[in-house]
């Protein structure tokens, strides 16, 4: 795939620029990290060339030197809050980022607990954690939060939370979503440091938007289409403008809250370092584009993906017809059509000539590759298993997955588990190819292939399993889906 993006030089730019942030409040700094710190797959696809994991590897350059802090709203514990990407709760989701952080040689041992309350079961969970060894803190909800500033930034407000103890330069306060008080948690540190007498800043890493790419850059109108659900606007920051004559990009949020953010700032430290959200940031993503074109073309087919997310979300639940209005105006700004994709187009002519559902990808080498719907394997698994076989090489009519492997598959599902469907999904395809590769060598050859796959984008006329959705997202492969079932059930699973 076309790379536009210089990770190395990213992680290298990044860390550098997080050691001087460090150095110019003498020495201590509480980083807010929005967004993925790991597992960014957002910014892979939009910046052909960065890792998922280039965050946390640029952690890794500075581990000797920092720690992380994870803060939690207590009303998420209490109303046991999921994160609807991987199923789980915040709760547990917290202990799961420390497990990963403690694993990359990262010290992370602090939880904070925001907006606390008295909610029982935040309660319960603090002593669930500190029975495990786990440091919690509670941070209490203040009133007149945030425009308050005195009674914020007093013995009152900010002196009534716990301190946290930390003793390394760099406090990285993430968080397992959105609204979990992570800036709240850096500024309360702020004045904890400030009474103690000890000298310490706060900075802001957010990847998204891209401070130094124009406004209509498609890297941050797919930003915008990412984040349509919390309202988030792209917009030029103002008070970069007026401090510095000079145009940069922001969103809605930390521009709303900036003054009041500046004065506690003001309040804490007696005066502030920052004279616009921008200045906040140390963001150096825009530096490592290597190829913009790249990536203005990958951002625009995340858009486009965007669209067909959000129309399935709406086919499932109901929900989110001013979301899809939204992104309709953000692909009219970035110039595309839900036909960016030639697969989109060939996935419907598919499914027109044969009756059935079909589905088309682009590959690595520009091939439009088609599936349809037969007897024995879904249009998932007919276009993966076709896809596979074009990249490693193996004639389309040639049979890599032997009957004795596919047959009792099926027959297990119908005969013993009762399913309707005798379909293979795609990853029982997967099986039957690897259960083939112990005699055919070309099956082996298949299976080997399937990274090529990844970055590929693949179009289905109908919406597809869940079970293929997810197989196809291990593979790295991107999947669109006609807003519509392939039966009309009130029931869909």
């Amino acid at each position: 795939m076309r790379q536009g993006f210089d990770n190395n030089k990213y992680i290298e730019m990044q860390a550098a620029q997080i050691r001087e942030r460090i150095s110019t409040f003498g020495g201590k700094l509480y980083l807010e990290f929005g967004g993925k710190l790991f597992d960014d797959y957002h910014a892979s696809r939009v910046l052909p060339g960065f890792e998922p994991d280039s965050k946390v590897r640029m952690l890794m350059q500075l581990a000797a030197d920092a720690e992380v802090v994870v803060a939690i709203n207590a009303d998420d514990i209490e109303h046991a809050k999921h994160r609807a990407d991987i199923g789980i709760t915040y709760a547990e989701d917290t202990l799961r980022l420390m497990d990963i952080y403690r694993s990359m040689g990262l010290a992370a041992n602090s939880v904070v607990i925001t907006h606390f309350t008295g909610q029982p079961r935040a309660e319960a969970w603090q002593k669930r954690l500190e029975g495990m060894g786990i440091r919690c803190y509670r941070h209490y909800l203040i009133e007149g939060y945030p425009t308050n500033v005195d009674h914020i930034v007093s013995d009152e407000g900010f002196g009534k939370n716990d301190f946290v103890e930390t003793s390394r330069p760099l406090v990285v306060v993430t968080a397992p979503g959105p609204g979990s008080g992570k800036l709240a948690t850096c500024l309360s540190q702020l004045f904890g440091e400030h009474k103690r007498g000890v000298a310490a800043g706060y900075a802001k890493f957010e990847t998204f938007p891209v401070w130094n790419l124009e406004l209509s850059h498609p890297v941050n109108i797919a930003y915008e289409a990412a984040t349509v659900d919390l309202d988030d606007r792209n917009i030029i920051d103002p008070f970069h403008l007026e401090a510095y004559d000079k145009v940069t990009v922001n969103y809605n949020r930390d521009v709303e809250t900036f003054p009041v953010v500046k004065a506690m700032m003001e309040k804490i430290l007696g005066e502030s370092p920052y004279q616009s959200p921008t200045d906040m940031g140390v963001n150096m993503v825009g530096f490592c584009i290597s190829d913009d074109e790249a990536c203005r073309e990958a951002s625009r087919n995340e858009i486009v993906r965007r669209y067909f997310h959000t129309a399935e979300q709406i086919a499932r639940t109901g929900h989110g017809k001013e979301d899809l209005a939204k992104i309709k105006l953000l692909m009219q700004q970035a110039d595309v059509t839900v036909d960016l994709s030639p697969a989109h187009q060939a996935c419907l002519k598919r499914a027109e000539e044969t009756g059935h559902p079909a589905g088309a990808m682009v590959l690595p080498d520009g091939t439009l590759m088609t599936g349809k719907t037969n007897s024995i394997l879904g249009a998932a698994s007919s276009l993966l298993l076709n896809a596979l076989k074009h990249v490693a090489g193996v004639p389309e009519d040639e049979y890599v997955v032997s009957d004795e492997a596919l047959e009792p598959i099926s027959r297990l599902k119908t005969e013993h588990l009762h399913s309707s469907n005798p379909r293979l999904h795609s990853d029982e395809t997967l099986i039957a190819l690897s259960i083939s590769s112990a005699t055919n060598p070309r099956a082996a050859k298949v299976i080997d292939a399937a990274h090529k796959l990844r970055g590929c984008d693949a179009y289905f006329s109908v919406i597809i399993s869940h079970t293929d959705e997810k197989l196809y997202r291990d593979l790295g492969i991107n999947v669109c889906c006609e807003p519509q079932f392939e039966q009309a059930s009130y029931y869909h699973r």
